[in-house]
């Protein structure tokens, strides 16, 4: 399943509409070893019915915001402290905002430094690559001329 699509999952499926962990396997491929591993982690807090786990919509989407910030190589304890800023009721939301806003910045600074060392890198590549083809040619050209 396309990753960019797991957050609209959330959506398709019924507000109040609740999962079994093999729906949510499947639905976010993931395994139940992982469910259970983000339970443990705090991440996910999925109701109990007769002993077996069901999610909810919200259960959903904090999956797909947990896979979505995963992807992005945040740490699972930086993702617990980005869900558990939205609160009960969303009152931390303003709170989360500014921490992705912050986040993304500097993570998109870091990422344009290393596009800057890796253009850098490139030229430097490319002009060593050529300065060789064109030694290799002039070498070959007088080993013709001897013979």
């Amino acid at each position: 399943m396309d990753k960019s699509t797991r957050s609209d999952l959330t959506d398709t499926v019924g507000d109040d509409a609740l999962m079994g962990i093999a729906e949510m396997c499947e639905t976010f491929d993931v395994s139940a070893r992982t469910l259970r591993f983000y339970e443990t982690k705090g991440l996910l807090m999925p109701r109990r019915l007769n002993g077996t786990r069901v999610y909810s919509k919200i259960d959903r989407a904090r999956l797909a915001r947990i896979l979505r910030a995963k992807n992005l190589g945040m740490p699972l304890s930086e993702i617990k402290a980005y869900l558990d800023m939205y609160g009960d009721h969303g009152e931390g939301r303003v709170q989360q905002l500014t921490y992705v806003i912050e986040t993304t910045d500097a993570a998109i600074r870091d990422l344009e430094a290393k596009r800057a060392e890796i253009d850098t890198s490139l030229h430097e590549l490319r002009l060593i690559n050529q300065q060789s083809r064109q030694a290799l040619d002039a070498k070959r050209s007088k080993t013709r001329d001897k013979v």
